[in-house]
């Protein structure tokens, strides 16, 4: 992390965001089916990605700053903060969706565990024929993923207390409660307790980098910034996804879809970029890391605003989703087993994710 200027975009985008929404809400300005509002939803779009780019640069600032395991855990934090505003805000607004969670969750381990993890594989191996990784660590995250993904997208389907794919309100209270838990040792046992398992070699202390206070200090007051920026943008957002879902005539699930690629695109740059490098491990951290987040900690925030609302909250997956969930951990397993990739797995986690988004569009 360089401790020299902050790049132009770092500090554009959240400003631009800033004045967006200021302007927007002044004069009264939405989008509207139009030519000026196709203008306007590009503007949006293009400022919106910016400002998540440029919040989970500042983060990343301030995590090489002070440290493990906090630094992982506000750079976690930001992203989630993201995330959670934007289901909150397509869910309370326009057409109901109760399984938008449930949509964008199952679409962010999708994207990430065959999309990202198969474009990283793809990438690597074509360049360097083979890559290697911690076994130890990828068989971690993949333990934990499977519960997580158990307990909040697959096991609804199967209680009794509430019909559907529902949690009863002490059920999604007890299932909230012991996700945060089992994540939150996950992070101990990244950042602290086994650490080494997550790196290789010379790479384990090359994220020690200084940064001058103010600089710093900068990172601190423009994450905020951008952060607050996206959650009063959200709501916009979603009125520019209804409208985009409408005209090409996609199902509810497109909006999952769109949330999570918004939510993923800067660390996912970042994991082809180190994958590109050599550097397969950072790949994984990056993608693997964003999906157990993504399960451990936005999954309980928005079931404390749902239950807080005594609104419901779809998590069960369909039959059809939970056989590519399935196929997808088995094949993470063979894939991750001996701790070194080809270009096979590679295409073959991407054949998935093709048949993933084929199935959203044409269901």
């Amino acid at each position: 992390m360089s401790a020299h200027a902050m790049p132009r975009s770092a500090w554009l985008f959240p400003v631009l965001a800033a004045l967006f929404f200021g302007v927007a809400a002044a004069l009264g300005i939405g989008f509207t089916r139009s030519a000026g509002g196709l203008l306007f939803a590009v503007a949006l779009l293009v400022i919106l990605f910016g400002t998540v780019f440029a919040a989970v640069h500042h983060a990343e600032v301030i995590a090489h700053r002070i440290g493990e395991p906090f630094g992982t855990l506000l750079l976690t934090l930001a992203v989630t903060v993201i995330e959670v505003a934007m289901i909150e805000t397509l869910l309370l607004s326009g057409k109901a969706n109760p399984a938008l969670a449930r949509d964008t969750v199952f679409a962010v381990v999708m994207i990430v565990c065959n999309g990202l993890v198969g474009l990283c594989i793809l990438t690597g191996g074509l360049r360097f024929r083979e890559q290697e990784f911690q076994v130890s660590g990828a068989n971690l995250y993949l333990s934990v993923l499977v519960v997580l993904a158990t307990i909040t997208l697959i096991l609804p389907n199967y209680t009794v207390a509430t019909p559907g794919p529902i949690y009863s309100v002490a059920q999604l209270g007890f299932v909230s409660v012991v996700t945060v838990i089992l994540y939150g040792v996950f992070l101990y046992i990244q950042t602290v307790r086994h650490r080494d398992y997550f790196v290789r070699g010379v790479d384990a202390d090359d994220h020690a980098t200084a940064i001058s206070g103010g600089v710093l200090g900068l990172s601190v007051v423009l994450l905020l910034v951008s952060l607050v920026s996206v959650v009063l943008l959200a709501k916009k957002f979603s009125d520019v996804v209804d409208a985009g879902a409408a005209a090409i005539g996609a199902p509810p699930a497109f909006a999952g879809v769109v949330v999570a690629l918004l939510i993923l695109l800067p660390e996912g740059v970042a994991a082809l970029g180190a994958a590109g490098r050599n550097d397969l491990q950072k790949s994984l951290n990056l993608a693997l890391g964003s999906s157990l987040a993504t399960i451990g900690l936005t999954v309980p925030a928005v079931a404390v605003v749902n239950i807080g609302l005594a609104k419901p909250l779809v998590l069960g997956l369909e039959p059809r989703d939970s056989i590519l969930l399935v196929t997808t951990i088995i094949l993470s397993m063979l894939t991750f087993g001996t701790g070194r990739t080809n270009i096979l797995f590679g295409f073959v986690h991407v054949l998935v994710f093709a048949v993933f988004v084929f199935l959203v569009l044409a269901p």
